[in-house]
This record gives structure tokens, sequence and C-alpha cells, in this order.
């Protein structure tokens, strides 16, 4: 999966398949954990966020299921 830089402070890239709606955060320890259930529009609101660290903790750490990968 391909990920895009963001600007945050503790997130390095950010990927998305829309198809499985799969969300994949690499973190800047280098740690990559997958999101499942994501919707297209959770994506969109993440990526557009002014703060993505801040939209993470509050709408994605908690309320979806993961996995790390790495």
């Amino acid at each position: 999966m391909e990920r895009k830089r963001v600007s945050a402070s503790n997130i390095r890239a950010v990927g998305y398949d829309a198809g499985k709606q799969l969300l994949e955060i690499e973190f800047s320890s280098g740690a990559i954990v997958q999101y499942s259930g994501v919707s297209p529009e959770v994506h969109r609101r993440f990526t557009n966020s002014p703060s993505p660290g801040s939209f993470y903790q509050d709408q994605i750490d908690e309320n979806f299921p993961s996995k790390r990968v790495r």
C-alpha cells in the first residue's frame, strides 16, 4: 500500500485502501499499524485535518480494530 507523508509530530505517513476500507499509519517510531473498517469519509477528514495527530487520537485510535504490521 502506498503511503503519503503527513505533517504530524507522531505520524510519518498514511495509506488507504478504499476497497478494503483499510487505513495504514506509519508512526515516527517506525511502527506501522493497520485499522480496518475505516470509511472513505473518515480517511478524507483525517488527511485533510489541520492536526492529523489529534484527529488520530480522537477519531481513529480507539474506534477501529487495529493490527500492528511492523
